[in-house]
């Protein structure tokens, strides 16, 4: 099991080229704070954004009366209004995640969890609040909130394949999930829908060993779940493998259109490649519609 302090030194690793990321800046009154960053958009701040002609109806407490004395008109000191998001984040921990098919490559595991501390990480140092779904770590901002994150993310589960969790999910916010979405997809979907209801917009990440995208078996092959619950002998795997990277191509395409009829996003990651191109997707997918 990788150690806490593990997992955030690769987190951190891997974060650290990438800039800041923000979350979307929706209009969310369950998550609207004092933050620590500007949004751009006049309101409730401290930090200064620009100088406007005082207008009908403005307070007059708001005109800058220093600004004014030098012109012929009043102006107003507007404040930038700035926005906490909270994000959720869902990363599969079953046993289907400890896959890995060489010894140099990471487990679909320590790729998944490493992406998603990493994320976490830029997403609280922008400003943002993030947790977990469920009721065990609920969006917070800090660094002591990346230590918690970091300690539930090294634990396993023992279930063959994972299911997402929406509970603990705010109205109108912001979610991930992390998975190699091999489980029933029938409890994806319920999971996404329930998000939908509740405005939760999201992308989904999907981890996968470059294995599982060739099927590079021939003859005689034991196939196994990692938890040993499972398994299948057959004396010619090539044969099963066009029907397996047809299945693939099917669970794929499932998993596209249930982003697209949602409004989330969805990408796949091999763990083959470097963890930030997946970060760069995740900063360009949370910020398209900022």
């Amino acid at each position: 099991m990788t150690s806490p302090l593990d997992l955030r030194s690769q987190a951190e690793t891997a974060a650290s080229p990438l800039p800041a990321l923000l979350a979307g800046a929706e209009h969310l009154a369950t998550t609207v704070l004092l933050g620590d960053h500007g949004r751009r958009r006049a309101g409730m701040g401290d930090t200064f954004w620009q100088y406007r002609n005082a207008q009908t109806g403005d307070d007059l407490r708001s005109i800058d009366w220093r600004r004014s004395a030098r012109a012929d008109s009043n102006f107003v000191a507007d404040k930038e209004w700035q926005i906490a998001q909270s994000v959720t984040l869902w990363v599969d921990q079953s046993a289907s995640m400890a896959f890995g098919s060489d010894a140099n490559l990471p487990s679909k595991s320590n790729r998944a969890r490493t992406i998603a501390l990493a994320t976490a990480i830029l997403l609280i140092r922008g400003g943002e609040r993030v947790g977990l779904t469920g009721d065990q770590l609920p969006p917070r901002r800090g660094e002591a909130q990346i230590s918690k994150l970091a300690n539930v993310l090294s634990q396993d589960e023992t279930t063959d394949y994972g299911t997402p969790d929406t509970t603990g999910m705010l109205p109108r916010s912001r979610a991930l999930f992390v998975s190699d979405f091999m489980g029933h997809i029938d409890a994806l979907e319920t999971a996404l829908l329930k998000a939908a209801d509740l405005g939760v917009r999201g992308v989904m990440l999907q981890i996968l060993d470059p294995q599982e995208e060739t099927f590079p078996f021939n003859g005689r092959t034991i196939f196994q779940s990692m938890s040993g619950s499972l398994q299948h002998e057959t004396l010619q795997a090539g044969e099963l493998r066009n029907r397996y990277l047809e299945r693939l191509a099917e669970r794929k395409d499932r998993l596209t259109h249930l982003a697209r009829t949602t409004g989330w996003q969805f990408h796949t990651h091999h763990t083959d490649t470097p963890a930030t191109s997946a970060l760069l997707w995740l900063y360009q997918a949370l910020t398209r519609s900022i």
